[in-house]
């Protein structure tokens, strides 16, 4: 299956598919470790986020602005990560990892910046803050929750566009991420197409599990027929 742009086809995963029917295609592809961990989770239940990764690192520092050292970062309120903001597009997903969960690594006035950059969610392996905001401006955001420490003083952006981990699943430049409230997953991008078009597959076949099931077909009857369930 062929899909013209980015914007083509994410917006038929969004109306087509979810996490789960994907995650399995990927299992039987022999990539079976590509959802981040659990604690990983829509900041509110409906929130669906799907675009091209751009990863940003996170380190934590001690201090707003060191004056020693040998990095010019140490010297730098909250690092890259302005610059790092700055550089999304539109339908890229900030995705961070790197710093202890003691402090928010994603905001309110990020969200802002990112909705202006038409940016398509943040993925966060720590805490956001400023929920309620995030919340009213309706930005896909998936961290571990909400927790009102900031990072100025704990944490910096060390680097952006590079690969990541996450759980130990590695995150590059361009992934797919797609997330919703059943957990988050990396789609890579080499294997985007086949996985795509063999998601839109099943998913196809699971409605017609499901009618076939409403009408009274056994379980074993149906995946005999269909092959899956």
């Amino acid at each position: 299956m062929r899909f013209d742009d980015d914007t083509e086809l994410f917006t038929a995963m969004r109306n087509r598919l979810f996490t789960a029917v994907v995650g399995d295609i990927l299992d039987t592809m022999g990539l079976q470790h590509q959802f981040l961990p659990p604690q990983i989770r829509a900041l509110r239940d409906d929130m669906v986020a799907i675009g091209r990764a751009m990863p940003v690192l996170e380190a934590d520092f001690f201090a707003s602005a060191e004056t020693g050292g040998n990095s010019d970062i140490s010297g730098r309120p909250f690092g890259l990560m302005f610059h790092a903001l700055d550089s999304l597009k539109p339908n890229e997903i900030y995705v961070c990892s790197g710093a202890s969960p003691r402090y928010a690594v994603w905001g309110e006035l990020m969200s802002t910046r990112a909705l202006q950059l038409k940016a398509a969610g943040a993925i966060c392996d720590g805490y956001c803050r400023d929920s309620s905001g995030i919340l009213a401006l309706n930005f896909p955001t998936f961290c571990y929750g909400s927790y009102a420490q900031d990072q100025g003083p704990r944490g910096k952006v060390v680097d952006y566009g590079v690969a990541i981990e996450i759980g130990g699943i590695r995150i590059r430049p361009g992934d797919i991420l797609f997330a919703d409230r059943d957990g988050v997953l990396v789609v890579p991008r080499e294997a985007e197409r086949e996985a795509i078009t063999l998601a839109l597959e099943k998913a196809e076949t699971e409605n017609k599990v499901r009618l076939a099931i409403e009408a009274g077909m056994s379980t074993v009857e149906a995946f005999e027929r269909f092959g899956v369930m």
